[in-house]
């Protein structure tokens, strides 16, 4: 997993990034019978969205990810907090194998759970390597967190996507895991690799966004070696706030994707 999401990416990452509903918590807690007992591995935590509120269910929480910047904001989030129960690991996905000789033989983990991120990682090797981590009852979790901005079913998010897609020079159609095609293939990927009691839900709401947490949410996804210079920022938002509708806030309907998995 390669993605160029550091320095001032990172930064507008942690600002901007949507979290997660309680629902959706829940319904983790739920399966897989969370308790304060409990170990459970985010894999690709960015700064934090899933595993700083995970950690008020668990006993102790593992945070993996490839960016050293991402890692860096996540433990500030968590010091804010006060969360003293969640290990902050560089490594990708494909360090699992790795990971799991620092568990320890005997399988231990409730869950492993995945968000945006899984999309950039070989999701088939990943769910294999993760099948023997898991405790009794345990598996993992695939939550997709709604479709990116620029891909919703919205006039001002096409007009977004039109005004992007000419100044990138290219079509934007990577729906980044979230579109039911995606899940599809999760799904029986997660079945061919030995997962069992597979179940998808979903948990929908509705907001308004402000145009400053539009450009904020586009500046967390672009990497950061096409984030546009300081310098060219003001032009460039001057030329998405011309192409918006002229609004205060903008609705976005957010549709959470919660796959999860039992190991054996």
């Amino acid at each position: 997993m390669t993605v160029g999401f550091s320095g001032e990416v990172a930064e507008y990452y942690a600002k901007f990034r949507r979290g997660y509903p309680e629902r959706v918590l829940d319904r983790l807690q739920d399966y897989f019978s969370l308790t304060r007992e409990d170990s459970v591995l985010d894999l690709g935590c960015g700064t934090g969205q899933l595993a700083l509120p995970l950690a008020d269910r668990v006993r102790s929480v593992i945070g993996t990810d490839p960016e050293p910047d991402m890692l860096r904001l996540a433990r500030e989030a968590a010091s804010g907090r006060g969360a003293r129960n969640i290990t902050w690991v560089l490594g990708a996905d494909t360090d699992v194998p790795a990971l799991a000789g620092l568990l320890g033989r005997a399988p231990s983990l409730a869950m492993a759970v995945v968000g945006q991120a899984l999309h950039w990682m070989r999701y088939e090797e990943l769910f294999r390597g993760l099948l023997p981590l898991f405790r009794a009852s345990g598996g993992i979790a695939v939550v997709a967190n709604g479709a990116p901005l620029w891909l919703q079913d919205t006039a001002w998010s096409r007009a977004l996507r039109h005004c992007l897609e000419r100044h990138f020079e290219t079509e934007l159609t990577a729906s980044c895991g979230t579109a039911d095609q995606d899940r599809s293939r999760y799904a029986q990927a997660l079945e061919d690799a030995g997962f069992s009691d597979l179940r998808s839900t979903t948990v929908s709401y509705t907001e308004q966004l402000s145009f400053q947490q539009v450009v904020g949410g586009l500046y967390s996804a672009i990497p950061a070696e096409q984030l546009p210079s300081a310098d060219r920022r003001p032009a460039f938002e001057d030329g998405i706030r011309k192409a918006l509708p002229d609004a205060e806030f903008f609705p976005e309907h957010v549709d959470v994707s919660v796959l999860v998995g039992r190991a054996g």
